[in-house]
């Protein structure tokens, strides 16, 4: 199991070119990927993407990409002539101050020398992005996957907490047929005096019961849970997965606290519920 919080970072250097790639992600219903690059990395976007994608399965990840070329080859200086030559004849034409004129000094002028960046090896680039993202990927993914074991831990205490409410809820039902049986004797002994119809008090109770059965809804509960810690068991994504399970988790305490009319299931329901609410927060950070 993985977190989908992480961070992850890498610099490698190939032959003079110096690239640092940090990687930090959040949680996300699918893959979202925001990059910030140098615009000499842009063409390698797409190529980046799928390096991601095969590390990464949901998660909204920040990319930020830091280059430098110290090749002495990395820039070129060109120099305008002609420009230069009219600064020239244009001091030329003053007359009355010293004349301080230095190659240095003309040198200066604007636009008179013009620094390029040179063209970059795009294979060399590529080479180096995908050395460099490996590493950084390498590094996201131990950490989702330290992050990954603690909530696996959590979410397993919570599961067994949740199991421990079922079997309690299961244990108390008979007891409230049982229950309501005496209740309604002595209503209907108050009413008409000793002679109570035991036929009819057990259709009456028979019927309360099929009205307030939960034993398909508990039998369905611990189902899930048994689906769900299989799922804390895998090696693969499984937070959409876990996700449904815990909806219908859920789903099925509801239902037990629509049918049940006794305190203490009701009081076991709501304790249910609180365990489930905090399953459902931490689930939403698994990969």
């Amino acid at each position: 199991m993985r977190s989908m919080t992480g961070y992850g970072r890498a610099t490698r250097e190939i032959d003079g070119r110096e690239l640092t790639i940090e990687l930090k992600s959040v949680n996300h219903r699918f893959l979202d990927l925001n990059f910030r690059m140098p615009r000499s990395f842009l063409f390698l976007e797409e190529d980046a993407r799928k390096l991601i994608a095969a590390a990464l399965s949901r998660g909204h990840v920040d990319v930020y990409m830091t280059y430098r070329n110290l090749r002495s080859d990395a820039k070129t200086v060109s120099l305008d002539r002609p420009l230069m030559d009219a600064y020239i004849k244009a001091l030329d034409g003053v007359e009355g101050l010293k004349d301080d004129r230095t190659l240095m000094g003309l040198a200066r002028f604007p636009d008179v020398l013009t620094v390029t960046e040179a063209e970059e090896d795009r294979d060399a680039l590529r080479e180096l992005m995908t050395q460099t993202m490996n590493a950084a990927l390498a590094e996201m993914v131990a950490m989702r996957v330290r992050e990954g074991e603690t909530l696996r831990q959590n979410l397993s205490g919570l599961a067994d907490g949740i199991w421990d409410v079922t079997e309690k809820i299961e244990a108390r039902y008979p007891q409230t047929v049982q229950e309501y049986i005496q209740r309604l004797k002595n209503a209907i002994a108050d009413l008409v005096g000793q002679n109570v119809d035991e036929a009819r008090v057990l259709t009456e109770a028979a019927v309360m019961a099929d009205r307030s059965a939960i034993d398909e809804e508990t039998v369905r509960l611990k189902s899930h849970l048994g689906q769900l810690r299989e799922c804390f068991e895998k090696d693969e994504p499984v937070g959409r997965r876990v996700d449904f399970i815990v909806q219908e988790l859920n789903r099925e305490v509801n239902t037990i606290s629509s049918k049940s009319q006794d305190i203490p299931i009701t009081n076991l329901v709501v304790e249910g519920k609180s365990l489930i609410e905090k399953l459902r927060e931490q689930v939403q950070n698994i990969e």
